[in-house]
């Protein structure tokens, strides 16, 4: 017979062989650390200019970074702090290096959302962020899915349930109760409406006294942050379920996105959602907070099954919402909900494999050219790049054949690339900053 507490001393047996793998996957410090970039990956890879070109403009230039040289000196690596500070000062027949941005906007939302296990979102949530990164874009990544795959791929471990979307809901509910109070009661009747009382386990936790900044985490790489989960945030469906019912008029699926609106316009260019395998509090948070949904599937029949049941059971759970129309302060919410973009990315592909080939072609038929042009393929690259923990961005290509290593990284640029892209043009229908 096994009670709670047996299943405690199974986790606690679980977290110390996790701290043993973090041991060897990370620094001696437990530290997870960026590499730095050759001389070609920067010119051909990241700033996309000849390496030529590239030389001749850096030895021109000796205040520009000049990176480490290696051993038998034929090398220069260099790190993406030098890499954006060369990207920000150089200019290639007379083009900026920046990436582009839409004037006036806001940090662009994009929610990497399935109902299917196993269908790639923390991977492709993870690529899409380091791509970004080494695109010149400023990015906040939020886990939302209580498995933390993606906040210990970005080395974050020794996260407390009270900084993760959990307290930012919690905080949430707190300040939109005390909203309520404060609010003019029964103007016409002149009778008070009844006050809503929150208990002092909510209340005296001190989360309404938080700062916005106080959820955001570095990593390890310079222009990537992150709003962290872990093992504990699980109980979030249930806790939220509890706070529905301690105030019903607390819409509670905008959270995150009040929270969100609350950072400067220009702290970050994209902010970038892991969701759960499931529709639930966070899931809806993440969904309604994002400008662009990107489904991610994999490609085999019972992935198109799911998603079909995703997007089905998306779409009734959002016209639920829609109910809170008129309890929410006028000008606040927009509802119903609205996606400037939405997308279906296929993960896993084997070009060779008939059944991908075929149902791919089941998927273009259904949903047309909202099916991604750019699949993100099976390699062995990619499969040795979630065992460590890292993406295929982080790996230094000397540990591999670079054969090897570069068709995974231009399966994952070709992807990103045309994410960015579709990304851009959604950006740009986005309301200006007042």
């Amino acid at each position: 017979m096994f009670t709670h507490e047996d299943l405690a001393q199974l986790q606690t047996q679980s977290l110390k062989m996790q701290g043993w793998i973090r041991q060897q996957t990370f620094s001696p410090q437990m530290e997870k650390t960026l590499r730095r970039f050759s001389s070609w990956e920067v010119a051909e890879l990241i700033l996309k200019v000849n390496q030529s070109t590239l030389r001749g403009r850096m030895a021109a230039d000796p205040t520009l970074p000049q990176g480490l040289v290696e051993e038998d000196g034929r090398q220069r690596w260099y790190s993406l702090t030098e890499i954006n500070e060369i990207r920000r000062r150089l200019k290639v027949n007379r083009k900026s290096l920046m990436p582009k941005r839409p004037a006036g906007k806001r940090a662009f939302r994009v929610a990497i959302s399935n109902f299917k296990g196993g269908a790639g979102k923390s991977t492709v949530a993870l690529h899409f962020a380091h791509a970004a990164a080494l695109d010149g874009y400023r990015v906040l990544c939020i886990d939302f899915d209580p498995q933390a795959t993606l906040s210990h791929s970005m080395g974050l471990s020794d996260v407390s349930e009270e900084y993760t979307v959990w307290g930012i809901m919690a905080r949430d509910l707190i300040r939109e109760t005390e909203r309520m109070n404060a609010a003019v009661r029964g103007a016409e009747t002149g009778s008070a409406l009844p006050e809503r009382k929150l208990p002092e386990s909510i209340t005296g936790m001190g989360l309404s006294d938080l700062r916005v900044v106080d959820f955001i985490k570095p990593t390890c790489w310079p222009t990537i942050d992150v709003i962290p989960s872990c093992a504990n945030a699980a109980f979030v469906e249930f806790a939220s379920a509890q706070y529905r019912h301690l105030n019903p008029e607390w819409s509670f699926f905008a959270a995150v996105s009040r929270y969100l609106d609350a950072l400067p316009a220009d702290a970050y260019d994209m902010v970038i959602f892991d969701c759960p395998p499931a529709i639930g509090y966070q899931s809806m948070n993440a969904v309604f907070a994002s400008d662009m949904l990107y489904i991610p599937s994999g490609p085999g029949y019972w992935e198109y099954d799911s998603t079909t049941s995703f997007i089905g059971q998306l779409s009734e759970a959002l016209a639920d919402l829609s109910g809170f129309e008129g309890i929410v302060p006028e000008g606040t919410l927009g509802l119903p909900k609205v996606f400037h973009d939405v997308r279906f990315l296929l993960t896993r592909y084997e070009s060779g494999n008939e059944l991908h080939r075929a149902m791919r072609t089941a998927f273009e038929k259904v949903w047309g050219d909202r099916v991604t042009e750019n699949p993100i393929e099976m390699t062995r690259a990619v499969e040795q790049s979630g065992r460590f923990l890292s993406s295929i961005y982080e790996i230094d290509y000397r540990e591999m054949t670079r054969e090897t290593w570069r068709r995974a990284r231009a399966s994952f640029d070709r992807a990103y690339e045309e994410f960015r892209d579709h990304a851009i043009a959604a950006w740009d229908t986005l309301e200006d900053e007042a």
